[in-house]
C-alpha cells in the first residue's frame, strides 16, 4: 500500500484506490524563525495525509503571500518559492480531496478578504452541511458575484467557510470565527490567519487530530505530533474539541465555541496516522502492535511465518508474532521508489499488477504456511493478487489476518473510501470474503479488540466505517457527496485574472502567488 512519501497506502496495484486521508494542516507563529521552511518540513511530515496539492501562506504583519500548486510537497516548493514567503507567521496544507475535485482552483490555503485585510485558511476534515452553508453564502452575498475563490471556480467546503469568515467587514476575524464555527457540522481542523494572527480550531467531536506545540520563539499547530517533532517543537497539548486558539504578539489565548463531545476517528489508530504520532495520549505504533496481539488471540492458526503487507501491516504483524510465538519475517520486498505513479503502466506491466511495487522472497516463502497481516480490506483486489502471488512463489498455505473489522460503510468525516457497493465486505460474510481472496483462512479483529488496543473509551470513538453508526447525524443523500458544490458556484471571473507576475485579486485584496505557482494558475 504505497504512499507518495514512502509510507504505504492500498495503492499496491495500478488504479486500486484505498482509503485516503482528507488533508494535513500546519501553522506556525514564530518571529525570527524561517516560518516558510518550518511549514515546508511540517507538511513533509504530514505528506501521508494528502498528496494531490500543497500550499503555504505567510505574512510579515503587513502583507500576506500564498504559494500553492498541484503535486507533492517536495514537487511544489523549492528554495526560490520558500524564499519568497517572508514573515513571522505561516500556515500550510497538503490535500486529498473529499469535497470538490482535485484541481488547482481547489488547492489550499483558500483565500478571502476585504478592505480590512486578507484571510488564508487550511482545512483537514469534511463538513456534512455544505449545502446549508452554500445557502448561507448565497443569502449573505445577495445577487452579487460569489465572494473570493467561490467566484473563481473553487468548489470546496473550505472556500465556503473562508467566504463566511470574511463576509462582514465590520467584524474582526476572531468575532466572525466565533459566529461561523458553531454553524459547522462534520469534521474540521482549521488553521487560518490574517496578516497579524494565527488561529486554530477543531470540531466539537475532535474527529481528526490537531495538536499544539511550543518553539523557543513561538508556537506551532499541526495535524499530528510527528510534525512537531520534525521542526523541533515540544508537544504541549491537543487543541481541544470545540476550541478556538489565537496566537499573536500578545501571546496565546483560547476560547470555547462549543462543548466537547469527543468522537475521535478509530481509523486514525488503525491506518491513517503515522505510527510515530500520539493521539489522545496513545502512541499509534503501540496501538497497532496491540491490535496484532489481539488478532493472534482471537484468530490463532498453526503456521511457520508471520509476515506483513509492507508497510502498513508491519506493527500488527509484529504484535501477532509476539503473541503467537510464530517467527516474524519479511516475505515481500517493496520497491521504495514507487509512490504515486504519474506514468501510466503499459498493458503488459498492468497485467503484472502488484509486482510493480512488491516482489516475493521465494526462498523465504517456499513451502511455508504463511500468516499475512494487513490493516484493512477495502475492495479486496490487492489482497486477492497478493495471495495469488504468494502461492505462485511456493507458499504451502496463506492465512490472511486483518487488524480492523470489515469496512462496510463510507466515511463522511474526512476519509475517502470506496463507495459502499465497492466495499468487498458489504452484504457478505467472512467465509465468502475468504473464498473471494483465495486464502486458506481469514480473520478480522473484533471491534472490541480494536478499541481496547487504542486505550480510548468506546463511547468517545467514531467507528462509523465499521458499524454504520454515525455520531453526527447526516443530511439527506442529495446534500452529501464529493461533487455537491461542483455545479453550484459558476465561475464569475476566470483564472485569466492572474497577471504575468502571478497576482490574483481576491475581494479587492491583492494576493501574490510567486514563481511557479503563477504557472500553476495558468495550467490548472
Amino acid at each position: 500500500m504505497a504512499r507518495g512519501d514512502g509510507r504505504l497506502t492500498h495503492d499496491l496495484m495500478p488504479g486500486e484506490k484505498g482509503p485516503q486521508d482528507a488533508c494535513g494542516v500546519f501553522g506556525v507563529w514564530a518571529p525570527g524563525e524561517d516560518v516558510a521552511k518550518l511549514t515546508y518540513y511540517g507538511l513533509y511530515a504530514l505528506q501521508h495525509r494528502g498528496q494531490e496539492s500543497a500550499g503555504i501562506a505567510a505574512s510579515d504583519g503587513r502583507r500576506l503571500l500564498v504559494y500553492k500548486d498541484m503535486g507533492l510537497v517536495s514537487q511544489v516548493f523549492d528554495e526560490r518559492s520558500l524564499g519568497s514567503l517572508k514573515g513571522h507567521l505561516a500556515i500550510g496544507h497538503c490535500r486529498y480531496s473529499t469535497t470538490g475535485a482535485s484541481t488547482w482552483e481547489n488547492a489550499q490555503p483558500t483565500l478571502g478578504g476585504h478592505d480590512g485585510g486578507t484571510v488564508a485558511l487550511a482545512h483537514n476534515g469534511n463538513l456534512i452541511n455544505s449545502g446549508e452553508l452554500r445557502d448561507l453564502v448565497d443569502e449573505r452575498s445577495g445577487s452579487g458575484p460569489h465572494p473570493g475563490e467561490l467566484g473563481r471556480g473553487n468548489t470546496t467546503d473550505t472556500a465556503l467557510v473562508t467566504a463566511l469568515l470574511t463576509a462582514d467587514p465590520d467584524r474582526t476575524l476572531e468575532d466572525s470565527a466565533l459566529e461561523v464555527l458553531p454553524r459547522l457540522r462534520g469534521a474540521f481542523c482549521f488553521v487560518f490567519m490574517n496578516e497579524q494572527t494565527l488561529y486554530a480550531a477543531r470540531d466539537p467531536q475532535g474527529i481528526r487530530p490537531l495538536v499544539l506545540g511550543r518553539l523557543e520563539r513561538g508556537w506551532v499547530v499541526a495535524s499530528e505530533t510527528a510534525a512537531l517533532d520534525i521542526v523541533g517543537a515540544s508537544f504541549i497539548r491537543e487543541v481541544e474539541p470545540g476550541e478556538l486558539i489565537a496566537i499573536d504578539e500578545d501571546g496565546l489565548r483560547s476560547q470555547r465555541f462549543a462543548e466537547t463531545d469527543r468522537k475521535g476517528c478509530v481509523f486514525e489508530y488503525v491506518y491513517l496516522a503515522r505510527p510515530d504520532t500520539t493521539i489522545n495520549g496513545k502512541v499509534v505504533h503501540e496501538a497497532r502492535v496491540e491490535m496484532g496481539r489481539a488478532l493472534a488471540r482471537e484468530h490463532p492458526v498453526e503456521a511457520d511465518l508471520v509476515m506483513p503487507t509492507p508497510e502498513s501491516g508491519t506493527p500488527a504483524a509484529i504484535g501477532y508474532a509476539q503473541e503467537s510465538g510464530i517467527p516474524y519475517g519479511q516475505g515481500l520486498v517493496k520497491n521504495a521508489y514507487v509512490g504515486r505513479t504519474f506514468i501510466a503502466p503499459s498493458q503488459t506491466i498492468r497485467q503484472l499488477g502488484i509486482r510493480l511495487k512488491l516482489n516475493p522472497l521465494k526462498d523465504v516463502i517456499k513451502g511455508k504456511r504463511l500468516i499475512v497481516v494487513d490493516d484493512s480490506i477495502v475492495r479486496g483486489n490487492t489482497q486477492r493478487a497478493l495471495v495469488r502471488m504468494l502461492r505462485e512463489a511456493g507458499a504451502a498455505e496463506v492465512h490472511v489476518r486483518i487488524s480492523s473489522p470489515p469496512v462496510r460503510w463510507p466515511c463522511f468525516y474526512g476519509i475517502d473510501f470506496a463507495t459502499r457497493a465497492e466495499l468487498i465486505a458489504t452484504g457478505i460474510g467472512v467465509e465468502e470474503v475468504c473464498r473471494s481472496l483465495g486464502a486458506d483462512s481469514l480473520g478480522y479483529i473484533s471491534e472490541a479488540g480494536m478499541i481496547a488496543a487504542t486505550d480510548q473509551e468506546p463511547e468517545k470513538l467514531c467507528t462509523a466505517c465499521f458499524t454504520g453508526n454515525y455520531p453526527i447525524e447526516l443530511p439527506s443523500a442529495d446534500r452529501l457527496g464529493k461533487g455537491l458544490l461542483e455545479l453550484e458556484f459558476p465561475v464569475d471571473a476566470g483564472l485569466s485574472d492572474v497577471t504575468e507576475t502571478g497576482t490574483l485579486d481576491v475581494d479587492r485584496v491583492s494576493v501574490t502567488a510567486a514563481g511557479g505557482a503563477a504557472e500553476a494558475v495558468r495550467r490548472p
